[in-house]
């Protein structure tokens, strides 16, 4: 009788490793798919855990400092304001049955977004932070609350987070970044791909010097119609009173009927 011969390499084969344990098997190529997937859903069910039924969207320049040259210091801090504004006011803090509207959503890092985040906090609310892997490791800000701090790989999964439970998108000044969230949101909702939620852009005089709005419109690529889907603030103030004025309702999602 011959000696039964050693089964090392079955077990050491790739085929053998479980398939959620399988490192290489679930970031290959055909995975793509479950990937999106499982992105979609670590998020989708730590916010329903929270009980986050609606967010208030805020994006701006990562490079924003509360000690900033120029106009930088105010930007800050009237995210910072806003943040802390809107968590009083809006429904975050709220707590019966586990609903809470109008969270503070970013995109998790530094500069504006850690300006409304830190708001936020210091309101005593819970905030998000929807970070994304860059070639440059991003770092998430201390401000946001641990538990809902997310990490994407693919930057359409964490904007359908970002905007599917907005009632409303506030833009500071940015660059590249800031400007592909707005464009993407103001796209979607000319579109009607997105319901009509209040976009307010920060700084009147930096937008109007960044975009030439009504340029778009003389060449017949946008409407006027279409310079209705935004409007201006200058102060944390302002951003709430026309947010209010667009339609938002504190601690009730935008598109909802009241109860009865």
């Amino acid at each position: 009788m011959t000696d039964t011969p050693s089964n090392a390499a079955q077990l050491a084969s790739p085929s053998y490793r479980l398939p959620a344990l399988d490192r290489d098997f679930l970031l290959s190529d055909a995975l793509r798919g479950v990937r999106f997937q499982l992105e979609f859903e670590k998020a989708e069910l730590a916010l329903k855990a929270w009980g986050v039924r609606s967010t208030l969207v805020v994006f701006g320049s990562a490079r924003l400092r509360p000690d900033g040259p120029g106009a930088h210091a105010r930007w800050y801090e009237e995210a910072r304001g806003f943040g802390l504004l809107a968590s009083l006011r809006g429904g975050a803090l709220r707590d019966d049955g586990g609903v809470r509207d109008n969270v503070i959503a970013t995109g998790g890092g530094p500069g504006v977004m850690a300006a409304a985040n830190r708001g936020a906090w210091e309101a005593g609310a819970p905030s998000i932070g929807f970070n994304i892997t860059l070639p440059t490791e991003q770092q998430p800000n201390p401000w946001t609350t641990p538990a809902l701090t997310f990490r994407f790989h693919y930057f359409a999964m964490r904007k359908m987070h970002l905007a599917m439970r907005a009632n409303a998108l506030v833009v500071f000044p940015g660059g590249f970044g800031t400007l592909d969230e707005l464009f993407e949101v103001l796209t979607l909702r000319q579109t009607g791909k997105a319901p009509p939620i209040p976009v307010v852009l920060v700084d009147r005089a930096f937008w109007q010097g960044a975009i030439g709005f009504e340029t778009l419109v003389s060449q017949g690529f946008i409407t006027l119609d279409d310079l209705e889907l935004f409007s201006f603030a200058e102060t944390a103030q302002e951003i709430w009173d026309a947010l209010l004025a667009r339609g938002l309702r504190p601690e009730r999602p935008i598109g909802t009927k009241p109860e009865v």
